[in-house]
């Protein structure tokens, strides 16, 4: 919508008083990105405040930075360090879907409200807010995430693109998120809506006519054609080609100019609002807990276990079991507690289901119930279950593998490789020798598969025995924390003196270094110059544990800052990895830039093109936020071989939005690395990011359009093109297993887009909001790219009509006018509520009482709620099966006169319309 977006995340966002900050682009109009934020920012807040207050504790940010506000909304009982990277990545995913609608739909009138598609437009929101709803109901976060970006693009072109602000309305038009509401006077077809504006420039081109009688229009936009119905106004500016035919000009109101202040202003202030009803509608319908889980408010850690369970695997089942009962236990109550656990099983032929849950106590259950058994024959579907955690868990997940065989579904490798790049999550391998037959599975090509993908990941290949493998399990219990940090990561062949400098900043707590490999020599030296040997097993600089192939050195709790070296001797290949816990932590992703009308940049989710500067963006964040850190270097660096480094040059986009560009890429696997200075610790700090990337010859593009319906055949549009003319085999999958068409092999002529396009069918049965990730990969001897998409099934819903609140009668003559004299006395509510699909879950946003109500399986649910004179208001949420959100309100506050009447309303009605957002 509002000015040309170098936004899709080129947004950084002040988190206090409401405020927004972003990149000086564009002047000083707003943004699609910038209006999001501010909505976004100003619900997460609200539902902070309002979860802090049913708790009983107060929310109170100590500043202003992103880790004061998670750390306040996850309340004061939750001790320990807390990193913003979730919430961060979280409103990052949402601004990036949000921006790429200006590209993957820049002539879809629908997206955009223009041409007068308003019935398209409406519909576009309304399927795509029963996504986001039962996708949250899924626990499909990141599916959810993506849609609402699109969907309040959509939503918010509506005030820029239409004349709702010049028809003087100062509320957001709520028909377009109550589909049970119709679109009312609407322009005829063949009605003139503009007059003529030679200059381009005119305050107010609509026809006196049109303002008259209330009738609502857009502008024609015109990117490939000047064609446009006779009289009809234009979207305007130098892209759309109508606005030179008359009746020339345009009404957009995406740019601040000197003719349109007032117009602009209020469109941004419409759609600002209106970005808060749907985000109060949706919040409506998942609950408090689970929408800000949805934007990334949650314990940082995901703990997800992947284990074979073919006979053999007992006593690592027995592990498992114990390490599960251990993190629960132990990190209850603190940020290191995971938000979420996830368990794959494995065997032969299965694998899967998949355990999603936060509720620790389901997950010792779970676990509880795994079995060794089967098996005997090698190998096992290793991958599979890799491949359901990787699309199953939340990205940057840490996720442990556990088996003692190796892979028959090895030709899964690619598959996994592009998610574990596009998760950003990290796999450790822990493989368990069990008997002479077992170990001969071991073959050093076979482990070198899941050691090639732990390194891909950031992540350790281990290799114990089976009564070893408790000891090794300890980095377990060092990852599943809050706040984890890579410093270094390398990955060497061998050789005699090999020495490594790290540097250790103020802010890091619980160090480790982790080596694996054959017969492994180290020396580690601090700052001061003093020096622990392997042998040292309880040193002057750390503690020192030696099992399988895993070496863990824990530093003392009192290490200098400063640069630290570790020199490694051996003969065999071996990984050094460096990690600590610290809130200065950064996210990022690779960007090109996109023309059109509103050009911007586009995260690209596969490989960057080779043999091209590489592009990235990058959001840090610290202590008090990204002002108390500056950034010194960026660069992109090898993790295998030589150390190759590639510096980029870097512009600050302000509070911790930094834009990258490398002129030269490394040849292979490399990763980003950042340093910098710490003020609030007054140290430098060294960052390097998990994941491995490379570049590709090979670019594949696709854009996720609607849902998916049950037993309904869904085309996905793709586009292929290589740098090089060739064959290419195009391979796709999909974690559900769903039934897929597409061409097996694309002829490419270099430098040129090839169209094709793929078709998947859920399944009649496929419960709504179910997510399915699809990958799409090109190929061409050794170099290959990929797609990753998030795609959703959703039934087609029908009712609309949210439930209805009856409040039958209010007992509240004992409440004194003087509420310094309310304590001993009560009042009582009761209502009677009611819904033609049936109310799924009615709980009280708003109160402090004791809200009672009759089972929720009958056709009339009475509910009553009593509480104290002193808490005044009561709210309750009801919301349907289908998502659809009623709001019954009541308040006893005297003005004057008795107590309020009792109401007799639709919900939506109790506090004016069921996606209002309510200002406090």
């Amino acid at each position: 919508m509002m000015s040309p977006v170098l936004g899709v995340v080129l947004l950084t966002v002040a988190l206090w008083g409401g405020a927004v900050a972003f990149a000086p682009i564009g002047g000083d109009a707003s943004t699609h990105v910038s209006i999001t934020g501010t909505a976004l920012l100003e619900k997460v807040r609200e539902t902070c405040w309002r979860v802090a207050e049913s708790s009983g504790h107060e929310f109170n940010p100590t500043g202003n930075s992103p880790e004061e506000l998670v750390q306040a909304c996850l309340g004061p009982t939750a001790t320990g360090e807390v990193s913003a990277a979730k919430f961060r990545s979280a409103l990052n995913e949402i601004y990036v879907q949000n921006g790429l609608v200006d590209r993957d739909f820049i002539n879809s009138s629908p997206h955009h409200f223009n041409n007068e598609a308003f019935v398209e437009g409406r519909g576009l929101i309304t399927e795509g807010v029963a996504s986001i709803k039962a996708n949250i109901r899924n626990q499909n976060f990141q599916a959810a995430r993506e849609t609402l970006g699109r969907v309040l693009h959509v939503l918010q072109d509506f005030y820029s693109h239409s004349n709702w602000v010049e028809l003087g309305f100062k509320d957001p038009y709520v028909n377009l998120i109550r589909p049970d509401l119709p679109l009312e006077n609407l322009a005829e077809e063949d009605a003139a809506t503009c007059s003529d504006c030679a200059s381009g420039t005119c305050p107010n081109p609509i026809l006196p006519i049109i303002l008259q009688e209330k009738k609502l229009t857009s502008g024609y936009m015109g990117i490939f054609s000047e064609a446009k119905p006779k009289g009809k106004c234009s979207h305007g500016g130098g892209a759309d080609l109508t606005s030179t035919v008359v009746p020339r000009g345009g009404i957009s109101k995406d740019e601040r100019r000197p003719d349109n202040v007032a117009f602009h202003t209020a469109a941004v202030n419409l759609a600002t609002s209106a970005s808060l009803e749907l985000l109060e509608d949706i919040r409506g319908a998942a609950g408090d807990k689970d929408f800000l889980r949805m934007v990334g408010i949650a314990r940082a850690s995901v703990v997800c276990f992947v284990i074979d369970t073919t006979g053999s695997m007992s006593n690592d089942i027995a592990e498992v079991r114990r390490l599960v009962h251990q993190i629960i236990d132990t990190t209850k109550g603190t940020q290191d507690e995971p938000s979420e656990y996830v368990l794959v099983p494995f065997n032969d032929p299965d694998f899967g289901p998949i355990t999603r849950t936060a509720d620790g106590d389901v997950m010792k259950d779970k676990v509880s119930k795994l079995t060794a058994t089967g098996g005997g024959d090698l190998p096992e579907m290793c991958l599979s279950g890799l491949q359901l955690a990787l699309t199953g868990a939340p990205a940057s997940s840490q996720i442990y593998v556990f088996t003692d065989a190796t892979a028959q579904d090895i030709h899964l490798k690619d598959i996994i490789v592009a998610l574990i790049r596009s998760t950003k999550s990290t796999v450790n391998f822990f493989m368990s020798r069990s008997s002479r037959r077992r170990r001969r599975s071991l073959e050093a090509r076979s482990f070198n598969d899941y050691r090639e993908l732990a390194l891909a990941s950031g992540g350790q290949a281990i290799e114990v025995s089976k009564s070893q493998l408790p000891q090794a399990t300890n980095i377990i219990l060092d990852t599943s924390t809050s706040a984890l940090v890579t410093v270094l990561q390398r990955d060497r062949s061998g050789g005699r003196g090999t020495l490594f400098p790290f540097v250790l900043d103020g802010s890091l707590t619980n160090v480790t270094l982790y080596i694996t490999g054959k017969t492994i020599s180290f020396t580690l030296t601090n700052p001061a110059g003093v020096i622990q040997r392997q042998s040292e097993l309880s040193g002057k600089l750390g503690t020192i544990q030696a099992v399988g192939n895993l070496w863990r050195i824990r530093l003392n709790a009192d290490k200098l800052p400063g640069t630290w070296q570790i020199d490694i001797d051996t003969g065999y290949p071996y990984t050094l990895k460096v990690t600590g816990q610290s809130v200065i932590t950064f996210i990022y992703n690779f960007v090109e830039a996109f023309q059109g009308p509103h050009p911007g940049y586009a995260v690209i989710t596969g490989r960057p093109n080779a043999g091209q500067p590489a592009t990235l963006l990058l959001s840090v964040m610290g202590k008090k936020g990204p002002d108390s850190v500056s950034i010194e270097y960026v660069g992109l660096g090898m993790v295998s071989g030589a150390e190759a480094m590639s510096s980029g040059s870097t512009t600050d986009m302000g509070n911790g939005d930094i834009l990258v560009k490398v002129d030269s890429v490394p040849e292979g696997e490399f990763v980003v690395m950042l340093n910098g200075t710490d003020s609030v610790s007054g140290t430098q700090f060294q960052r390097q990011s998990t994941t491995q990337m490379s570049v590709s010859k090979v670019t594949i593009k696709a854009a996720v359009d609607s849902s998916l319906e049950p037993g309904k055949t869904f085309s996905l549009p793709f586009s292929v093109m290589a740098q090089l003319p060739g064959t290419y085999s195009i391979n796709a999958k999909n974690d559900r297993g769903f039934a897929m068409d597409y061409p097996p092999r694309l002829s490419l002529t270099s430098g040129q887009y090839a169209n094709e396009t793929l078709t998947i069918t859920p399944p009649g049965s496929t419960p709504s909001g179910t997510d399915i990730t699809l990958t799409i990969d090109a190929k061409s001897g050794a170099d290959s790219n990929y797609a990753v998409l998030r795609l959703s099934v959703v039934s087609k819903i029908t009712d609309f009509v949210p439930p209805m609140c009856n409040i039958v009668s209010v007992q509240a003559d004992n409440c004194p006018y003087d509420v310094s004299r309310c304590e001993p006395f009560n009042w009582e509510l009761s209502a009677n509520l009611t819904d033609g699909t049936g109310i799924e879950r009615l709980t009280l946003r708003r109160g402090n009482g004791t809200l009672q109500n009759t089972s929720m399986d009958a056709p009339l649910i009475h509910a009553t709620y009593n509480a104290s004179c002193c808490s005044q208001i009561v709210e309750l949420i009801a919301v349907d099966k289908v998502g659809n959100v009623g709001r019954c309100y009541h308040s006893i506050v005297h003005s004057g006169g008795p107590p309020a009447s009792a109401l007799s309303l639709p919900l939506w009605l109790c506090l004016v319309v069921s996606a209002f957002v309510v200002r406090f």
